[in-house]
Order: structure tokens, then sequence, then C-alpha cells
């Protein structure tokens, strides 16, 4: 058992950090909080985490050696990214106006491509499944234990970014500098991951 923990030991670190730190989803994630409440952005959320999911399994199953090999498909993918972000971020740039309960709320299928066009996500995962676990080896270590680590922290963190939002929406209230800082600071957060990651 305590070999086990020191061969994923490293991995759990490393996706700890990952998915607690600042970055698109956790940003745009806190300000769904923040403008809709925890309960009403679950299902945003949920749709982050199974993006996610699917970033993992297409990562496994070999989809990273393609963005390796053909550079052009993975500067379409971050100008891409760059431009759904900003449409998602933008989104409720003007919900601290609505009476409660008129917000845009941000719906499962809005954060189902959250992650899957986050160069951040992609940096992580791809450094995940090639630097971190480079001697894993079988079906269980690289298909399940990876995608599986990474679903039990976003469970977690993702969570608790959308659950400080809320706490912000409560104590500060809806108001334009609040809404407006967190969208900005998501939009800017994007185009940092994609020029500089």
């Amino acid at each position: 058992m305590i070999e086990l923990l020191k061969e994923f030991f490293p991995l759990w670190i490393f996706i700890i950090l990952m998915v607690s730190t600042p970055g698109p989803a956790n940003l745009i994630i806190m300000s769904s909080g923040t403008q809709n409440g925890f309960i009403k952005s679950i299902p945003f959320t949920l749709g982050v985490i199974s993006g996610k999911i699917l970033l993992n399994i297409s990562l496994s199953l070999g989809l990273g050696v393609i963005l390796f090999e053909y550079e052009i498909i993975s500067k379409i993918l971050s100008y891409v990214c760059l431009s759904y972000m900003v449409w998602l971020a933008l989104k409720g740039w003007n919900n601290h106006k609505n009476l409660e309960g008129k917000n845009k709320i941000m719906k499962y299928k809005d954060g189902l491509l959250v992650h899957p066009l986050s160069p951040k996500a992609w940096a992580m995962c791809l450094i995940a499944y090639s630097e971190v676990t480079s001697n894993f080896e079988g079906f269980f270590q690289i298909f399940l234990l990876i995608p599986l680590s990474f679903l039990i922290a976003q469970l977690i963190f993702h969570n608790a970014w959308c659950f400080a939002g809320s706490i912000l929406k409560k104590t500060i209230g809806s108001n334009s500098i609040l809404n407006r800082t967190l969208i900005i600071s998501t939009i800017l957060i994007v185009i940092w991951a994609v020029f500089f990651i």
C-alpha cells in the first residue's frame, strides 16, 4: 500500500496544484457562483467536470500525439478556446443589473466545452500523461487512475471556487465592479494561457 502511495503521490500533488489554482475554468465557475449562486451553478460546474473527463479520455487514447505532430491544429484550438471563453465570460456582463432569477444562467452544455477548449487544461493533462506518469503502464493507471484523480480533485476544487463566488455574492452583493472584475480576470487569464503557455 505504501509503495502504491509513493508511486501515485507525485501525480496527486501535481493534480491538486493544477486544479486548485486560478485558471479559466475556476474563474468562470467563480463568476457563475457570484452571478447565480452555488445551487444554480451546479449544472454548469458538472458540465465543466464532464468536459475534463472527455479531455482525459481523448488524451489517453492518443489525441495529444496529434497535437504534437500538427502544430497548426494546436494553434487553431487555442484561438477557438480564446473566442469561446471570452464569449462565455461576457454572457454575464450585465447580470448584476438583472433581478434575482433573471440572470443568464450558464448550463451544463456551456460547461462541457470549457476544459476541452482551455489551454491550461490541455497543458496540465499533457504534462500529467507525458511527464508525471511516464512510468505508468497498464489499463488501470493510464485509463482509470489519471481521469479519476482529476475527477476527484475537480469535484472538490471547482465546487470550492463556485462556493467562494456565492459567498462573495452574499457578502458583497451583486454589483458591476465584482461582476465585471471577475469577467475581465477570466478573459485576461485566457489570453495569457493562449499566448504564453
